[in-house]
């Protein structure tokens, strides 16, 4: 499907990898309905995107998500596209960190569970356009995980395994289910975290590109390689990610 005059639903909007999807969808002249956390953010953002719908929600609450379904319901009754792009990343070693408890339910409930949540909210719409997506960003750590966040690196695997079941369950249907696989990604969330690091705005290109051309994967930048060193030598894979 054409990523362009199409109502947009996308999570995790006001920064990064998000930001840059904002910028390059605005352009091409859909209607961006944006959810983001941080209120003084939101309202610079407004300065710019005038005509962008702007919701302030905080996806590792409980209550905020409940709030967010019942409001893309009502207001977002004709949406074509659900980008589930918000996600936190927190390094910690299982069972020895005082805000263990916390981080957990953190990374599980915007990583996974708010996706699947705002899915399940969204579907009923968008079965009833004439062609529509859900498009889930996950990572390279959903494949092999890395030893420093082993939680993060669990749900991008749980998104990604619930990414091909619901594609199974959305055949022969004019919904399409995009897997946007990723590097590591130059924003605030992997500052002083590794090299190589690709910009948000290819990971923007890439994405657009994929949807387009209807892939139910999008490996983006080095993931390509990664997926083939994968699949020939999975435990040279393993290795490589490791220690991140």
């Amino acid at each position: 499907m054409k990523l362009s005059g199409q109502r947009i639903v996308l999570t995790g909007g006001t920064s990064g990898i998000g930001l840059a999807l904002l910028k390059a969808l605005y352009q091409r002249g859909n209607e961006l309905i944006v959810v983001g956390r941080n209120e003084a953010r939101i309202a610079e953002l407004r300065e710019t995107y005038h005509d962008v719908t702007f919701v302030c929600a905080n996806l590792a609450s409980v209550a905020d998500v409940a709030d967010l379904v019942l409001t893309i319901q009502r207001d977002a009754a004709d949406c074509s596209v659900l980008i589930n792009n918000a996600g936190v990343q927190y390094t910690y070693t299982v069972g020895d960190d005082p805000e263990g408890q916390s981080r957990i339910m953190s990374e599980i409930q915007i990583n996974l569970t708010a996706p699947i949540q705002l899915t399940d909210a969204l579907l009923p719409a968008l079965h009833q356009q004439p062609e529509a997506a859900v498009i889930n960003v996950t990572s390279g750590l959903g494949i092999s995980p890395k030893r420093s966040a082993p939680v993060y690196s669990g749900t991008k695997a749980g998104l990604q395994v619930f990414s091909k079941a619901l594609r199974y369950q959305l055949e022969g249907t004019r919904v399409q289910v995009v897997d946007v696989v990723l590097p590591l990604v130059d924003t605030p969330m992997t500052a002083g975290r590794g090299s190589g690091k690709i910009q948000p705005e290819q990971v923007a290109r890439e994405l657009i590109a994929g949807v387009e051309r209807g892939q139910s994967v999008v490996n983006v930048g080095k993931v390509k390689l990664f997926r083939l060193i994968h699949r020939l030598a999975p435990g040279l894979a393993d290795r490589l990610l490791k220690n991140g």
